[in-house]
């Protein structure tokens, strides 16, 4: 996919990591598989230090692709290098997502947040910050039996259908309400080949408007997915 709203240039203050560092100990999925490393070459016996690691697809900040829900959907090795460097604005519920940690972000709040920053613009990621961020040194909070806040289904379709959205992201394990088994706003975002970030971070330093991000997935091969690393450039 080539955005026609791709920023052909990129002026910036700062540069920072919405992408948590991979340990073994990070927050998972109920059911996905652990992140495991082992030791392939030691310096001491081999002369150079080398490890392999296994992980899920869907593990760590990570990038979502279409055939994760969509048999004929591509894999992650589809996106277009252009694709992933995306305009953002970032959207505030950390308060109403500490009062209910089902909430899920209405289309009234985008309108109140429009209302003060200006229409969000076409090929634009919204990012949503719960912050659920703050949890991920506490893997059972972080889950919190599948008790997270995300993007309400009808929120998802305003903002594909009226605003013209290039995709979503948010610091939590899904987009999705981690009580939406459904998956519905994955499934709408991706029903082409879109941006679905997740487990992201730092998003508490990122302004409202004016950030754009560069996203590196591996080139896994119909891969449903990918470990990601997300570099946020500030105005």
């Amino acid at each position: 996919m080539n955005p026609p709203f791709f920023p052909k240039t990129i002026n910036y203050s700062q540069v920072i990591y919405l992408s948590h560092p991979i340990a073994s100990n990070i927050p998972q999925w109920p059911g996905d598989p652990p992140v495991e490393f082992q030791a392939i070459a030691n310096l001491f016996t081999d002369g150079y230090y080398l490890r392999r690691f296994s992980m899920g697809e869907h593990s760590a900040t990570h990038l979502n692709a279409p055939n994760s829900f969509y048999p004929q959907g591509v894999g992650i090795e589809a996106y277009a290098a252009e694709s992933l460097i995306v305009k953002a604005v970032a959207i505030d519920i950390c308060e109403m997502a500490a009062q209910n940690p089902d909430y899920t972000l209405s289309c009234a709040d985008v309108l109140a947040w429009e209302a003060e920053q200006g229409e969000i613009s076409a090929g634009t990621v919204v990012l949503l910050y719960t912050g659920w961020q703050h949890k991920w040194s506490d893997p059972d909070a972080f889950i919190n039996q599948q008790h997270f806040p995300g993007f309400a289904p009808e929120t998802t379709r305003f903002l594909l259908d009226r605003r013209q959205i290039g995709g979503v992201g948010i610091d939590t394990h899904g987009v999705d309400g981690g009580q939406d088994l459904t998956f519905a706003t994955n499934r709408q975002v991706l029903e082409q080949p879109r941006i679905v970030l997740e487990n992201l971070t730092n998003l508490d330093q990122l302004p409202p408007t004016g950030t754009t991000l560069a996203i590196a997935p591996l080139q896994l091969v119909q891969g449903s997915g990918s470990p990601a690393t997300v570099l946020a450039f500030l105005p």
